[in-house]
């Protein structure tokens, strides 16, 4: 059979039959979730870096997605486990739905909702997903529901049946049925004898693939200066630990992140109690420790700055820190308003202990869940106050918590920076600065460009001087689109 190329329409032009099998010759990194190669005499898909001897172009067909890749009938590797690939992380509207499905949006079947959430007709959904990646919306769920559960088969030792809802099936036998259908298979075949690494008693392990490099101590760093006291906690000894309370639907429990440099994954454990929302989790995970940026498209691009060449070189791999939940993040952003770090961290501890939910852990340093919006919300502005705030800016905690339980920070796929910005700011007391922030970090935003930040505004100027806010925003045109890598770049330099 002839070599195709099946990609995005909007993907970077050079990207043919010739240039993907280039970067599969050459199991480059780079590509590693951008495309998926399906091999016709094998009848199987593997990743660009799959360790396989690399096929003759002529046998090689070219993918966009996993899903295009099942619905033209190939199946997924075994070796390299297409499951663990980074998303191709590009900033229209095709992606984000494809990031909401495979959060699970579609695990209950109504593709209705789902094109009411993002603001199209079902029709207008279909169309999308069919132009960019060659596949309907259920196709689609399928696929990733399939790997998903694929992943945990070979990932941890959870019942058969627990698998299966874990993954959106409603029932065992028809997850069964699909498997077999697409992978010729049965479930079980494929389990491992045994769990993967874990350091914490009863925890699920699952692993979670970027593309390097990864600059781990940066990103722990960074979230250990801001860890919420009692919500949150970063260890350092043993090549550091993310750890945190989580509250996800209708489950709560804990999670604990650590890093495997040599198989540039992050392995994660969660508890239990937190099997059923699983898809969920691992998504808002990837966006926490920004799994899905591609370093050197961001640095390539960045790089012909002097400014920010001189610091990603000390750096390479930055990543933007996110946020597992963009409520929380809001609320510390609010209380980060004119304070040091150290001080908005303060307050961030005492208002968990005022208004937090108490919760056992295996962790002596986690010990409650961020508060609700909702708790927020119904407080009295004086009780919020009582943390050590000023009245003001109490009330622009208040009206945050409103403006989440109306649905605020469900801001719609592929809504502009600038849109984004303008609804945040429609809260009282949230500025520029603030708005921008939230939408960097808890929005993934990675345009995102707070200009009036101090910090930012003498990193910029390199003369011990300071830059305006119309002359930071001036010189950080040329980063765009990836503003908020260069703004960590100034912050971590």
């Amino acid at each position: 059979m002839d070599t195709a190329t099946v990609l995005p329409q909007d993907h970077d032009k050079q990207l043919d039959d010739a240039s993907c099998y280039r970067a599969l010759a050459a199991k480059d990194t780079r590509f590693d979730g951008v495309f998926f190669t399906g091999v016709t005499t094998t009848g199987v898909y593997c990743r660009p870096v799959c360790t396989v001897k690399t096929p003759r172009p002529s046998s090689c067909r070219f993918f966009s997605s996993a899903a295009a890749a099942e619905a033209a009938g190939f199946r997924p590797c075994l070796r390299c486990r297409p499951e663990l690939a980074p998303y191709a992380l590009q900033q229209n509207l095709a992606h984000a739905v494809w990031q909401r499905i495979a959060g699970g949006a579609l695990n209950d079947g109504d593709v209705e909702r789902l094109a009411a959430d993002v603001g199209l007709s079902s029709r207008q959904l279909r169309r999308v997903l069919l132009q960019h990646f060659g596949v309907t919306p259920v196709e689609l769920a399928q696929t990733q529901r399939l790997l998903f559960a694929k992943k945990l088969l070979q990932e941890t030792q959870m019942p058969m049946a627990e698998v299966a809802f874990a993954a959106g099936f409603g029932s065992v036998r028809r997850f069964n049925a699909l498997f077999a259908l697409r992978y010729g298979i049965a479930p079980g075949t494929i389990r491992r004898a045994a769990p993967g690494p874990t350091t914490t008693p009863d925890a699920l392990t699952l692993r979670l693939a970027y593309r390097p490099p990864f600059q781990w101590e940066h990103m722990l760093r960074y979230l250990a200066g801001r860890a919420t006291a009692g919500a949150e906690s970063v260890e350092a000894d043993g090549g550091g630990a993310y750890l945190r309370g989580i509250r996800l639907e209708q489950a709560s429990g804990w999670l604990r992140v650590t890093h495997m440099p040599s198989r540039h994954q992050l392995l994660l454990e969660v508890a239990p109690s937190l099997s059923t929302v699983l898809m969920p989790l691992l998504d808002r995970v990837r966006k926490l420790f920004d799994l899905d940026a591609n370093p050197a498209l961001i640095e390539s691009h960045l790089m012909q700055d002097p400014l920010i060449a001189s610091r990603i070189s000390a750096m390479p791999g930055l990543r933007v820190p996110g946020a597992f939940d963009a409520f929380e993040l809001a609320v510390r952003a609010v209380l980060g308003q004119q304070v040091s770090v150290a001080g908005a961290t303060t307050l961030s501890g005492r208002l968990v202990q005022r208004f937090g939910t108490a919760m056992p852990t295996p962790f002596v340093k986690v010990t409650h869940l961020f508060p609700l919006p909702e708790a927020l919300a119904a407080a009295d502005v004086n009780a919020i106050a009582a943390i050590g705030l000023p009245q003001t800016r109490a009330q622009t905690i208040l009206n945050l918590a409103q403006f989440a339980v109306a649905g605020g920070l469900r801001m719609p796929p592929g809504l502009p920076l600038e849109d984004a910005v303008a609804r945040l700011r429609t809260v009282r007391g949230i500025g520029d600065w603030t708005a921008h922030y939230i939408a960097l970090r808890a929005l993934r935003f990675p345009d995102a460009f707070p200009a009036g930040d101090l910090g930012l505004q003498k990193a910029a100027a390199e003369n011990n001087g300071r830059l305006t806010d119309k002359q930071l925003a001036a010189r950080a045109a040329a980063w765009s689109p990836w503003r908020g890598y260069a703004a960590l770049a100034l912050w971590m330099g």
